[in-house]
């Protein structure tokens, strides 16, 4: 169950619900887990689960689009232990600010960019910023990405939004290509839509209002295409998130991980 024994972990973004399950199993498998948001409170409870648990967490203030808060914080983390082993950002944007559900000949500039800049920008600079010091350490660690699978779906008024997450997915392969050479993996979590997280219902509530049908006939358009009739849940994707930055994921590089018990409308 300690697969993960030794190893450092920081969590960016972590008071949403996937960073939770992220950081919550990272702990379970035996690391060190530093968890960070842009306040100390969004992640207390987060923190407190996981020593409830018997695991080891530490909370700490960082804005995930500031890169200068990513570089210090890493930096101090790496200086208490000698080594950064994975790095996982969950960071994620309110469907309204980028521009989901809105036309494109509707959506504004803004909201077409707010995804790319917000969501993949994130990513970019906490990935490069682990990158940088597990070069410095030789720590050969994992860089683990997120993004959602409509990178690969043909869903229309969401042109902002899959753009970013298929930005996500190139960017992970640019990084595997970029630093294999020092040892570290980079690695991308494709998840479908986890329907137990607040903010899926909050989209079902809101596009079932939108679409005039109830909330259960929403709720049956996210499992439509379903190959197995089974739903993904945090704790699977938490568990797959430890299995890939652990010894037995040393195959996986470069490679998007769908999270969604397989769709028929995903490439």
């Amino acid at each position: 169950m300690e697969n993960l024994k030794g190893k450092v972990a920081v969590i960016f973004a972590a008071s949403g619900e996937i960073a939770g399950a992220v950081a919550r199993a990272f702990a379970q498998h035996g690391a060190k887990v530093y968890v960070t948001a842009k306040k100390l409170s969004s992640v207390d409870t987060l923190v407190a689960d996981i020593k409830a648990n018997r695991g080891w967490a530490q909370a700490g203030v960082v804005d995930a689009l500031d890169e200068t808060a990513i570089d210090s914080y890493l930096q101090q983390v790496v200086a208490d232990n000698g080594r950064l082993d994975m790095v996982f950002n969950g960071i994620g944007s309110y469907y309204k600010d980028a521009g989901s559900g809105t036309p494109s000949t509707v959506a504004s500039f803004e909201q077409f960019m707010n995804p790319l800049q917000r969501i993949c920008g994130s990513q970019f600079l906490t990935s490069r910023a682990a990158a940088k010091y597990m070069i410095q350490t030789k720590s050969e660690g994992t860089l683990l990405l997120l993004t959602a699978s409509m990178a690969k779906t043909k869903t229309p008024n969401m042109a902002g939004f899959a753009a970013a997450c298929a930005a996500i997915e190139a960017l992970t392969r640019v990084m595997a290509a970029e630093f294999g050479q020092h040892g570290i993996k980079s690695i991308c979590i494709c998840s479908g839509a986890l329907l137990e997280t607040k903010k899926i219902q909050g989209m079902i509530h809101d596009f079932a209002a939108l679409s005039g049908i109830s909330e259960a006939q929403m709720s049956q358009r996210y499992t439509h295409f379903d190959i197995l009739k089974s739903t993904p849940t945090l704790k699977q994707l938490g568990e797959t998130a430890a299995f890939l930055v652990g010894e037995n994921g040393i195959l996986f590089n470069s490679h998007i991980v769908d999270l969604d018990n397989g769709k028929l409308n995903v490439l």
